[in-house]
């Protein structure tokens, strides 16, 4: 194993080669597998503890998240690894100083003790591969739908879990793979635990490292952590856990709980997640401006019909989107699987649940900094029966949309209203959704400005939410060139993708026609 340092500047490069090997789908060149950490010696500590709060725990029951990104890139692949990976790498490690959970690993004792990370100076690091592919580029970025395989690929796969002597789980939390697509783009994607931090969390180091990189290429390699702090417009994220106060001991009873569900379904904590690839497909639709804006005058017309009132609390950009795509997906599954739902005479009572995420930074009720780096999510449930997303009221083809926004409203009122009650809310929650056949998960948000990731390479040409094809998510992001729209991405089984995607531009339609210019 050899080591280069440069700047103090980790990278333990383990090995190279051009095998070509056979991964998930197509084939790419793996041209190098190594380890990138921070700068040694550059911790406060040479073994550094963090441990999990309440609000991390709930996280062990979720698959890994998956985020890549593609960047023009019309040189060969031997001037990205001469003139592009050096800074990547070297931007990497000085990032990683600052957000060293995601080179550090997950220590899972055996009960009663609870989890923590742990990262050790000089042995901890990122798994972090470069490789080759012959992929069509326009294939990869496409907003049709593709079969979801095509990604797998350029996907970085987390090393695997030990299990030591006394039966301790050591898990790393993330891994990164470049993958070059010669003379045309490269693309670059980050797998990580969701226990190491959320989605806010992830994005501040993504924008850090990527801001720190440019730098780089425009200043040269001589560009260090003093330089860091004097010019990056991000701030340096916050690690103290004590912060989150815990007066219940709500981590011991969380942690309690998901051990007896682990111990019931083992398969939660598996890397990979099982979905049928040979006949699922990623699409990815965009919802404009204007098209956002009719969505939110219906809903408060309606509203304003049926309460009363003229104001949604919370009519937002997040709630009509949200609405509009949980409708179409119940729609579409019905359509699929009709006859066989409409044998059981109990299918429009089956309630079905949507699930979203509250960033509570800044908050009074938690007092957690805007900068706080780990999780910070409270979730909320949204409860309607079947029939009230898909059939109509009286001819009213908006019905199931307008259900949908006022059910997502009303959650969002209560978790802002009443977030400390909700906390508390988890194992309950957990029970009864591990009953339920039909949830929906919202991943992502546009204020996560994905597209404002520039390497120094300009935005991205495309960026997706991979773990979206685990069953019954979607994802939402800001779009590249288009301000005030929303980009969903989402991967169903084929013959359902056609019927999302016409049922999306009926409603589309629909809302065109009843709601002009």
């Amino acid at each position: 194993m050899s080591y280069l340092t440069k700047n103090k500047c980790m990278i333990m490069a383990a090995h190279t080669t051009t095998t070509t090997t056979n991964k998930k789908h197509e084939q790419v060149k793996i041209i190098e597998e190594c380890k990138v950490a921070p700068p040694e010696g550059s911790l406060a500590s040479t073994t550094t503890i963090v441990p999990l709060t309440y609000l991390d725990i709930p996280w062990f029951l979720c698959h890994p998240i998956k985020r890549i990104f593609f960047y023009d890139f019309p040189h060969s692949t031997n001037h990205f690894l001469q003139s592009s990976l050096p800074p990547l790498k070297h931007s990497l490690s000085l990032s990683l100083q600052h957000f060293f959970p995601f080179a550090s690993n997950l220590i899972v004792p055996p009960s009663p003790n609870l989890p923590f990370i742990r990262f050790l100076d000089g042995l901890d690091s990122l798994s972090f591969t470069i490789a080759e592919s012959k992929a069509d580029f326009s294939l990869l970025v496409s907003d049709s739908p593709q079969d979801v395989r095509f990604l797998h690929p350029l996907i970085a796969s987390l090393p695997p879990k030990v299990t030591m002597e006394d039966g301790t789980l050591v898990m790393p939390l993330m891994a990164i793979q470049v993958t070059v697509l010669p003379n045309t783009a490269f693309a670059i994607s980050l797998t990580f635990s969701h226990l190491a931090a959320d989605g806010y969390s992830l994005h501040h180091f993504i924008k850090f490292w990527a801001n720190l990189c440019k730098q780089i290429i425009t200043r040269g390699s001589g560009t260090n952590d003093e330089d860091v702090k004097e010019s990056s417009f991000l701030s340096l994220p916050f690690h103290d856990r004590d912060i989150v106060k815990d007066p219940k001991g709500l981590k011991h009873v969380y942690m309690e709980e998901v051990r007896d569900l682990l111990r019931k379904n083992n398969n939660l904590m598996n890397s990979q997640v099982p979905v049928n690839s040979n006949t699922m497909v990623r699409a990815t639709l965009v919802l404009n401006h204007s098209q956002v804006e009719k969505l939110k005058k219906f809903v408060s017309l309606k509203y304003r019909d049926t309460y009363g009132s003229n104001t949604l609390l919370h009519m937002s950009t997040f709630v009509v989107t949200c609405s509009l795509i949980w409708v179409c997906m119940m729609q579409s599954e019905e359509q699929t699987e009709g006859n066989h739902h409409h044998n059981n005479k109990n299918f429009d009572d089956e309630v079905c649940y949507f699930i979203i995420l509250a960033d509570y930074r800044g908050r009074s009720e938690l007092s957690i900094p805007s900068n706080y780096f780990g999780n910070c999510l409270l979730s909320g449930y949204v409860r309607l029966k079947r029939g009230e997303l898909v059939g109509e009221n009286n001819g009213d083809c908006y019905h199931g949309i307008f259900e949908a926004a006022s059910g997502i409203d009303r959650e969002i009122r209560n978790l802002r209203n009443d977030a400390l009650t909700r906390v508390e809310s988890f194992v309950p929650y957990a029970r009864e959704l591990n009953k339920c056949r039909s949830i929906t998960v919202v991943a992502g948000s546009p204020k996560l400005g994905v597209y404002e990731t520039d390497f120094g390479w300009g935005k991205p040409k495309k960026s997706v939410a991979v773990h979206v094809e685990s069953a019954g998510a979607f994802s939402l992001s800001d779009c590249r060139n288009n301000e005030g729209a929303v980009e969903i991405g989402i991967a169903l089984e084929r013959i359902r993708m056609k019927k999302f995607i016409k049922i999306f531009e009926q409603h589309l339609q629909n809302i065109d026609h009843d709601f002009p210019t």
